[in-house]
């Protein structure tokens, strides 16, 4: 959606909810675009301050320290 500045002034709240669920709003002054408002979770995708999925796992700390073998000993009863 395009939003000119006194729109985008006036309806400030509008346009930032908008942007939040619908995506990248662009802001125009005497019809050029100017300005681009997107939601934070897309600014910080970009800036790459988000890992991706992969990379996060990547980034943890090895499996090697990790202790994955079973108890031999048989489950309580439970009464």
């Amino acid at each position: 959606m395009r939003w000119q500045v006194q729109d985008a002034k006036q309806r400030f709240s509008e346009l930032i909810r908008t942007a939040h669920v619908a995506g990248p709003q662009v802001v125009t002054r005497y019809g050029e675009e100017i300005a681009v408002v997107i939601d934070i979770a897309e600014y910080r995708r970009l800036k790459g301050e988000t890992a991706e999925f992969k990379e996060y796992l990547r980034s943890g700390s090895g499996f090697d320290a990790l202790d994955l073998a079973r108890v031999a000993e048989r489950p309580r009863d439970i009464d």
